[in-house]
């Protein structure tokens, strides 16, 4: 059988997990380092030694507490983070043989906790204070599962039917699968934490009515879609935002049939590498990613990148999309595309590019764009003060608006760090912390 066929409409995890023996002999490796680099490396600061540690001695619970204790989505995490540039990549036995499966390992513990239907945590003795959480992604999670532990009463607003958010909706399940993302959501449930998911805060309920009722504010609102390519010809039948395309694989809202199309995605980060081995395995015969840059400049993780070839996705460097072309009935029937070069670098250290003035036509029958995500403009009437979409916020997270702070993909930029599962994660955790100084002056830190 073709590759391709074998991809098609398979949306299982490509990754196979390790076996119990497989386990047992990767986690004999770990050296129990004294000051572990791999704990430094990962953001949320998993106690890694010890996690594997467990492993050794059979004690899988004790080993899936540890990981969730540090990073609330650390299910997820273990399929998604880029391990070989965190944590493995930091492993001192890199210099001698190879790193320590972490990733793997880290499946394998919480894995064991999902199979075995095991609630980790409760919730911490009440404070009577109560905070609101809008957003139910990575950071909203481990902010409310950080609060609860603290015992605040919170409560997570959600605009979607279903808690998760990234997770559960923006990662393509042949990575991260639903079931993996509700699992950490009845794991942030369980410690009393109320989701009220088809709630938009700014329709349904304001966000000055959220400042009346609580005691503090959580935005965790993650970014919005994918801004317009502002080309001629966009409007065509057929030209999709890559994050309501991967949605729409995970929700089976996708009602189009890909078999045997031609497309191309716009865009070379990783939500443009997700829509196109989605494509792939909707059953397009040939999915191009089109980069303005080179392969250097690209955004997307190397596995990633390596992963998209595999399947058989082509790249297409320099090439800027000019105009989509369609047919009378307003469907796709090309893109036409600038040649590029490099010129000097930009403010981002990036080097900017240029027009040559060649162009070239791709005969196509479906677009995905991936060019990034816009931001909420309704923030910029509540007082929240934003730059070019960011939220602004002080060293503990608040906002420029009264009792309201901000974490995760909201705040990504202007020196946030990188857009990561597990950065937000610990953004999560850190406002969590941040707001209990604030309310109760305290800084003492959950624990298991």
């Amino acid at each position: 059988m073709h590759l391709l066929d074998k991809l098609q409409l398979n949306f299982e995890e490509v990754e196979p997990p390790f076996s119990n023996q497989e386990a047992m002999d990767e986690a004999t490796r770990c050296l129990y380092c004294y000051d572990a680099p791999c704990i430094t490396a990962c953001p949320t600061g998993i106690d890694i030694p010890t996690f594997i540690k467990k492993i050794t001695t059979e004690n899988l619970l004790g080993s899936a507490r540890t990981i969730m204790e540090a990073n609330p989505v650390g299910a997820s995490c273990a399929r998604v983070c880029p391990t070989e540039e965190l944590c493995e990549g930091a492993c001192v036995l890199n210099h001698s043989s190879k790193a320590i499966s972490i990733g793997k390992l880290q499946r394998f513990a919480t894995d064991w906790a999902i199979h075995n239907d095991k609630i980790l945590f409760k919730a911490g003795k009440q404070t009577h204070k109560k905070v609101a959480i809008v957003g139910s992604g990575p950071a909203g999670l481990s902010a409310a599962r950080e609060l609860a532990l603290l015992g605040y009463s919170v409560t997570i607003f959600e605009k979607d039917t279903e808690a998760g958010g990234l997770d559960t909706y923006g990662i393509v399940s042949f990575r991260l699968p639903k079931r993996i993302s509700f699992w950490e959501v009845e794991q942030v449930k369980s410690v009393g934490v109320t989701i009220q998911t088809n709630t938009t805060v700014g329709q349904d309920i304001s966000l000055k009515e959220l400042q009346d009722s609580y005691d503090a504010v959580i935005l965790a609102v993650g970014m919005a879609n994918v801004p317009m390519l502002g080309i001629p010809g966009e409007d065509a039948q057929d030209v999709y935002d890559a994050i309501e395309f991967v949605k729409a694989t995970k929700t089976g809202a996708l009602s189009k049939d890909f078999h045997g199309k031609r497309g191309v995605v716009i865009g070379a980060g990783n939500t443009a590498i997700d829509g196109a081995t989605c494509a792939v395995r909707l059953g397009a015969n040939n999915v191009k990613i089109l980069y303005r840059r080179t392969e250097a400049e690209m955004t997307a993780y190397d596995f990633e990148y390596t992963f998209a070839k595999q399947d058989g996705v082509e790249f297409r460097w320099l090439h800027s999309p000019t105009q989509i072309l369609q047919d009378e009935n307003g469907q796709v029937t090309a893109i036409e595309c600038m040649e590029m070069t490099l010129g000097d670098p930009a403010e981002d250290g990036r080097r900017r590019p240029i027009p040559t003035g060649n162009v070239k036509r791709i005969e196509v029958d479906f677009i995905i764009k991936a060019i990034g995500q816009s931001r909420y403009d309704w923030l910029d009437h509540a007082e929240v003060m934003t730059n070019k979409g960011v939220i602004t916020i002080d060293e503990q997270f608040q906002t420029t608006a009264v009792g309201i702070y901000a974490c995760g993909d909201v705040i990504f930029g202007d020196g946030q760090g990188e857009a990561m599962v597990v950065s937000a994660a610990e953004q999560g955790k850190q406002t969590a912390y941040a707001i209990h100084e604030q309310l109760l002056g305290k800084r003492s830190e959950t624990s298991a």
